[in-house]
């Protein structure tokens, strides 16, 4: 009877991880976390050098410690929570607006021909109609309450919100949905259970963007007839020449927009868990 070659089990053994450097390459989770803390270092290392060595005149750049005290500031003596506050409430609430309305009509182009064909060109044109042009529309036809603020960041994100859900809805293989006809699915049934399952990742993640965009209307929505929020904040301290609240506003939406996208992307790994797993 011949020896009998050892075996060599490869069962619990990790794979191989592919170089960070290749296409579609991996690192490890601390690697990653590392860059990512390094990228804002550089740029605040570069930021005190600039401003410590007085480059820029200080007018144009203030320096980090000049705005942390101004944030401090504006905190302890210039009511900064309610701002914050005041602006996450009118960015969600033009957002939430925006979605309800395009959910449903993205899903409807995505879907069936004849309504692409009559929304999308539709839909194409009024992307690239800039939102700041809509503003005395709105002030005459809302008003200059909070309703014409909640308007402009809802003009300024729905047509683009309805083309990106039509598109992920549209790129779902025709093999399931096929297979779904044979096993006699009805047309609702297909939407249902093959198309909406199947974009539903894809969707969460076009809502994560159009919530980026919405952040970036707020000043533009502050414009109208605001008495209180970030941006008008940011807008007050132009008219005086406060650089270092400029700076602290920008940031403050910039660290709040970057929560926002953080809790997006936490509810998509856990609603879809097996969207993140790799083979």
């Amino acid at each position: 009877m011949p020896p009998s070659t050892p075996s060599t089990p490869t069962q619990g053994r990790p794979r191989n991880r592919r170089s960070a450097w290749a296409v579609r390459g991996e690192m490890s989770h601390s690697l990653a976390v590392s860059l990512g803390v390094g990228s804002f270092a550089l740029i605040f290392i570069a930021w005190c050098v600039i401003s410590a060595g007085e480059w820029v005149d200080p007018v144009f750049l203030p320096t980090p410690l000049k705005v942390l005290l101004r944030t401090m500031d504006w905190l302890l003596n210039d009511d900064l929570m309610s701002d914050i506050l005041i602006s996450i409430e009118r960015v969600f609430g033009g957002f939430i607006a925006a979605a309800l309305l395009a959910l449903p009509l993205g899903v409807l182009i995505g879907t069936y021909a004849p309504a692409r064909a009559l929304l999308e060109p539709l839909m194409d044109f009024s992307r690239y109609l800039p939102a700041v042009a809509f503003i005395p529309l709105i002030m005459l036809w809302v008003g200059i309450d909070e309703s014409a603020k909640l308007t402009v960041i809802f003009v300024g994100t729905f047509f683009q919100m309805v083309l990106m859900l039509a598109e992920d809805v549209a790129r779902v293989p025709s093999a399931p949905i096929e297979a779904a006809r044979t096993m006699g699915a009805t047309n609702g049934e297909v939407v249902k259970f093959v198309l909406l399952k199947a974009a539903r990742p894809a969707m969460l993640d076009s809502l994560r963007s159009c919530m980026g965009l919405a952040w970036t209307y707020l000043v533009v929505a502050e414009l109208v007839a605001a008495n209180s929020g970030l941006g008008f904040s940011i807008l007050k301290a132009q008219r005086f020449l406060q650089t270092d609240k400029i700076f602290a506003g920008i940031l403050l939406i910039g660290v709040v927009g970057l929560l926002t996208d953080q809790a997006f992307r936490w509810l998509h790994r856990h609603c879809f868990r097996w969207h993140h797993l790799r083979s």
